[in-house]
């Protein structure tokens, strides 16, 4: 039994999920959406979030088959040519119009998760500025201290600004 447990726990920490990737692009979008919400604009600060979100979308698209639109098709190239000019040299196995559905795939992929992020944002949004007082006072809290926040949304007055 104990064996089946360590292989379970090897192919949690080996393997992800499509619903955790998607879990993991919202997660990235959620910097982005907090700017927008609090201040009303954005800024730079969020740039890599958004850089990983879409490596994660394009992963799942083009090396992992978890698009229905393009399908189980691996359009990844692992050609990690390393020499100057490589871009010049480089060719791409399939057709301009696979490109544009790969873009597109991607696009709404990252921009579906977006909005389902938002919508959780903007339904808890007492909780975002909670944390972001919290965080001002102990620069860190662990995920006990943040999943309290939620329990106890109920008993503090929400602050917005």
């Amino acid at each position: 039994m104990r064996f089946f447990f360590m292989c379970c726990r090897m192919w949690d920490e080996m393997f992800q999920t499509k619903g955790q990737m998607l879990q993991e692009i919202m997660v990235d979008m959620g910097g982005r959406i907090a700017e927008e919400l609090v201040f009303d604009d954005v800024t730079t600060g969020a740039s890599q979030d958004i850089k990983q979100a879409t490596a994660v979308a394009k992963a799942m698209v083009t090396k992992y088959g978890m698009s229905e639109a393009i399908g189980p098709i691996n359009y990844d190239n692992d050609d990690d040519e390393v020499f100057i000019g490589r871009d010049l040299a480089h060719t791409k196995g399939y057709s301009d119009e696979v490109a544009k559905q790969i873009d597109a795939e991607i696009r709404r992929i990252v921009e579906e998760c977006y909005q389902k992020a938002k919508e959780i944002i903007v339904a808890h949004k007492d909780i975002l500025y909670r944390s972001a007082e919290l965080l001002l006072e102990k620069e860190k809290i662990g995920r006990a201290e943040f999943e309290s926040l939620f329990s106890d949304s109920e008993k503090q007055p929400v602050v917005t600004e």
